[in-house]
């Protein structure tokens, strides 16, 4: 135990030291900022659009490729204990089943172009090399996803939003709302009833399994790519659009965003909450990965390499610490998520050390130097320009907006906050 008498007169320069340590603290952030980590084994051979992370095991992850192959990864090992070629064209989407069953273990659902959705389990493809169950459909399915208690699981694609029963070879419900097909639908983790979905008609709509219907639903200008849960607050999601931003909604109110997250220049893919539900992760057409706040405006920390090609998908580990990517090049990136945290366990006075500047870096983020040094990345210069070139048409088109507003009659030209300009209307 070591003593501390807080009078203020044994410590004169207090606040001026304890500056300087953080400043200290911010700059060795940045130089032991290594956040890329390794391959997992030799990838696929074709590239990786699907993943999905397991539900009991904190070391698995299960991805999909456009040649049909599925790979269930070990991250410690950064292997594949078991690769399975289940589909003819496309691996759409994957889950990972929350009930486990004694002979199989944990079960994977995989969907794809041909048309079909199938149950896998290790144990099953160990011994034979053949799915536990096929469900068939009349359209191409576009991504599943499994109830976090119960024994069913939806589907999307063209007929729309399907439920199935695992006990039967047809859907037990047809959710649709208008002629257009669903891209992307996900289970609530927490009101497990609830589901959401992204339609190719540049909607979001909110389905109750209990009711078998439709609840809710938002046209926004521009289609989006994906949608996750908030796993600590029930109403809350966030959505992944084209324009290159992410839009955070409460689900009891969506006429407006309740916060919009900037800094991707291309279309956002993926995006995959923390299990603790204070970040997200997303992946963009941009060849990037950034990792916001979930109530951040700002990217935290961007991702990139000279290699790496369009990110198509992104999954956080369950323990939080580490970020799985899948891109256009057929591999699958291992990523920490603390760029500059060591990944060997630590002595005490390790840890006492690393809480300790963050808890400086924390009290003086708004110093002006510590903040610069604080949110610079280095981007490649693609992206730079892209980034510049993007503030240019915002500012030209704030500075349009307000001379039309000047030269018109006093509240014709109404000034829509930024949270509301994308959303085009709301139905119920």
């Amino acid at each position: 135990r070591r003593p501390r008498y807080p009078d203020p007169a044994l410590h004169p320069f207090e606040r001026a030291v304890e500056e300087k340590r953080a400043l200290n603290a911010v700059k060795l952030e940045r130089v032991f900022a290594k956040p890329f980590v390794g391959v997992l084994g030799d990838g696929h051979l074709d590239g990786a659009y699907a993943l999905a992370r397991s539900r009991r095991f904190v070391s698995r992850m299960v991805s999909g490729s456009a040649d049909g192959e599925i790979a269930v990864w070990n991250l410690m090992r950064r292997e594949a204990d078991v690769t399975i070629k289940a589909h003819r064209g496309f691996v759409r989407g994957l889950a990972v089943s929350t009930t486990v069953l004694e002979d199989e273990g944990e079960r994977y659902f995989s969907c794809g172009d041909d048309k079909t959705v199938k149950i896998w389990s290790v144990a099953g493809v160990r011994d034979s090399g053949k799915p536990t169950a096929v469900f068939r459909g009349t359209g191409v399915f576009y991504d599943v996803d499994t109830h976090w208690k119960d024994r069913i699981f939806c589907s999307a694609g063209q007929d729309g939003v399907d439920i199935w029963d695992e006990s039967r070879s047809e859907p037990v419900e047809n959710l649709k709302w208008g002629p257009d097909s669903v891209t992307k639908v996900v289970f609530n983790p927490v009101e497990k009833d609830i589901l959401a979905s992204c339609g190719a008609d540049r909607s979001i709509a909110l389905y109750d399994v209990r009711l078998q219907t439709p609840v809710r639903k938002v046209i926004l200008r521009m289609k989006s790519n994906s949608l996750a849960w908030n796993p600590m607050e029930a109403f809350n999601f966030v959505i992944a659009n084209e324009d290159g931003n992410l839009y955070s909604y409460d689900m009891r109110k969506l006429k407006d965003a309740t916060c919009v997250h900037t800094d991707h220049v291309m279309a956002v893919m993926d995006v995959d909450f923390s299990p603790t539900g204070r970040e997200f992760v997303s992946a963009s057409y941009d060849k990037t990965i950034r990792i916001f706040k979930f109530n951040g405006g700002r990217s935290r920390d961007v991702y990139h390499t000279k290699r790496m090609q369009r990110v198509f998908a992104v999954k956080l580990s369950a323990d939080s610490r580490f970020i799985l990517s899948a891109s256009d090049d057929g591999d699958l990136r291992l990523w920490k998520a603390q760029a500059s945290r060591p990944i060997k366990p630590l002595l005490p006075r390790e840890k006492e050390s690393l809480d300790y500047n963050q808890k400086l870096k924390q009290r003086f983020h708004d110093v002006p130097e510590i903040r610069r040094i604080q949110r610079h990345r280095h981007v490649p210069k693609v992206i730079k320009n892209l980034a510049k070139e993007k503030e240019i048409v915002k500012k030209s088109r704030q500075r349009k907006e307000k001379n039309l507003r000047a030269h018109s009659t006093p509240g014709t030209v109404p000034v829509r906050p930024t949270r509301k300009k994308h959303v085009v209307r709301e139905l119920e």
